[in-house]
């Protein structure tokens, strides 16, 4: 199944932020670029086809829905137009990262060590403790107790970026874990 366009769009500006470092922490000044430049340099195929699929004024409405739905905000200086991905936004787009159909192809660790996660995040942000449970079960997580969660899978990278994203790091811990026989 292929990713929503929606969702596309956003991880290609995820991807961006990222690449400059700027992805968890919103930037005070952000290096403006056009959304062409953005997504061109990642996905060629991709920027094609939404030109080849929409109008101008298509483009136009799709852009006005991100704005609407709180995913992306449009700032302009001097005359230039560039696009902020807000915190809504990082969250759908990792958000459509993790769930993607690529996580079938995870690949156990190397090293044969295992992931654990301890997690105690309190009722008042009881939306980021379900998310979390929902991405650990989606990473290939096997759950030990309700909030001690372990995985064979090479999928640390990809759960940090969410306990960041989430801002739950301080009621997370993660282990790296190795079976000893007694």
């Amino acid at each position: 199944m292929k990713s929503p366009l929606t969702d596309k769009f956003l991880w290609g500006i995820y991807n961006f932020y990222k690449a400059t470092d700027k992805a968890l922490t919103p930037p005070d000044i952000f290096r403006f670029k056009t959304i062409k430049e953005i997504m061109r340099p990642k996905d060629p195929d991709f920027w094609r086809k939404l030109e080849d699929k929409r109008s101008k004024q298509q483009f136009a409405q799709f852009v006005n829905y991100l704005k609407r739905k709180g995913y992306i905000k449009i700032e302009n200086l001097k005359g230039k137009s560039g696009i902020l991905l807000t915190p809504r936004g990082r969250e759908k787009a990792l958000r459509c990262r993790i769930f993607a159909r690529d996580n079938q192809f995870i690949q156990k660790r190397k090293d044969g060590k295992w992931i654990m996660v301890i997690f105690d995040v309190p009722e008042n942000k009881r939306r980021y403790r379900d998310e979390l449970r929902k991405i650990l079960y989606a990473l290939g997580f096997q759950r030990l107790q309700k909030s001690v969660w372990v995985c064979p899978n090479d999928v640390l990278e990809r759960l940090e970026e969410a306990i960041r994203i989430y801002n739950i790091d301080y009621y997370v811990r993660t282990f790296l874990i190795e079976e000893i026989d007694i």
